[in-house]
């Protein structure tokens, strides 16, 4: 039983995607703690909402299979985010029908090394999850909701990373971690 613990922690915690399920009025009845995030700070896409409504439609009058042979993809950017988001729709049939939406962020700092920005700047493993969240275009509340810290101690973080980097703010951080070629994967 504790193996099937761990998975459900992971899946409510821990799981990179956000996962949210909808019943057939399109009330939430299950959200994981990163989906949560999610709609603590965006809208859904209008077009998530049509395409679960079409899907529920496409149930009533036995078309599903028809209408909606496999999962559906919607690739957006959503308004202040500097991110591409993906909404994978999947719909469980049994023993209700329901819509699942997993959420995944493609996100800036997924363009850059962060450890070897880390290990050139000598900089702490907190440090690096900051900067990271910082070049995704989130807010000092949202980075302290995001790693269950005080809004303080991510602006002491910041700090201690502006010193660090010789930069003055999070926007010439971005700069230049951003442009710079020896930062970036491979």
């Amino acid at each position: 039983m504790d193996s099937m613990n761990e998975v459900i922690d992971f899946i409510l915690n821990k799981m990179p995607s956000g996962v949210i399920v909808f019943d057939r009025r399109l009330s939430i009845i299950f959200s994981n703690k990163k989906a949560e995030l999610f709609l603590k700070y965006y809208k859904p896409p209008e077009e998530m909402t049509t395409i679960c409504r079409k899907i529920f439609g496409a149930i009533r009058v036995s078309k599903l299979k028809e209408l909606f042979p496999g999962d559906i993809y919607l690739f957006k950017k959503l308004e202040g985010s500097p991110s591409t988001w993906t909404f994978r729709v999947h719909v469980l049939e049994q023993p209700k029908p329901f819509v699942v939406v997993f959420i995944t962020e493609e996100a800036a700092s997924s363009k850059i090394d962060l450890n070897k920005i880390r290990n050139h700047f000598r900089l702490t493993r907190r440090e690096t999850d900051v900067i990271g969240r910082v070049l995704n275009g989130l807010k000092n509340i949202e980075i302290a909701d995001d790693l269950e810290i005080s809004e303080q101690t991510v602006k002491d973080y910041l700090s201690n990373v502006y010193a660090k980097l010789g930069v003055a703010n999070r926007f010439a951080l971005a700069n230049l971690l951003l442009n710079s070629p020896g930062f970036k994967h491979g």
